[in-house]
């Protein structure tokens, strides 16, 4: 799995490839929380490379969410297949998270007035 980190302006977008699941989720998780603590308060998930997600994968993406609601931050999805949707539906993340289908218009979100 190669996940990739990247900054475009002051958006950190992390680029899920593979499976996000137990045996790498605890280092994703380390990774992101590193980067928040660095001062980043908006990020942008890309899973258009991730093809399975996990119960412990989906608690990475909504621990984001909820320490960047706390710091007045922002969490963006884009790129999520629909074997990934189903996992997000089913746990019901799909109704408090932010999600676009691809990374531009992800970006733009972003740019909006919250």
């Amino acid at each position: 799995m190669a996940n990739q980190y990247e900054v475009q302006g002051d958006v950190l977008i992390v680029s899920l490839a593979g499976a996000l699941n137990s045996m790498n989720s605890a280092q994703v998780e380390a990774d992101i929380q590193r980067r928040l603590d660095q001062g980043i308060n908006q990020v942008l998930f890309d899973l258009s490379g991730l093809g399975y997600i996990s119960s412990a994968g989906l608690r990475v993406v909504l621990i984001a969410a909820k320490r960047l609601k706390q710091s007045a931050g922002r969490l963006v999805l884009c790129g999520i297949h629909d074997q990934i949707r189903e996992a997000f539906e089913i746990s019901g993340f799909l109704n408090i998270l932010n999600v676009a289908d691809t990374r531009a218009s992800a970006l733009e979100r972003f740019n909006q007035v919250a």
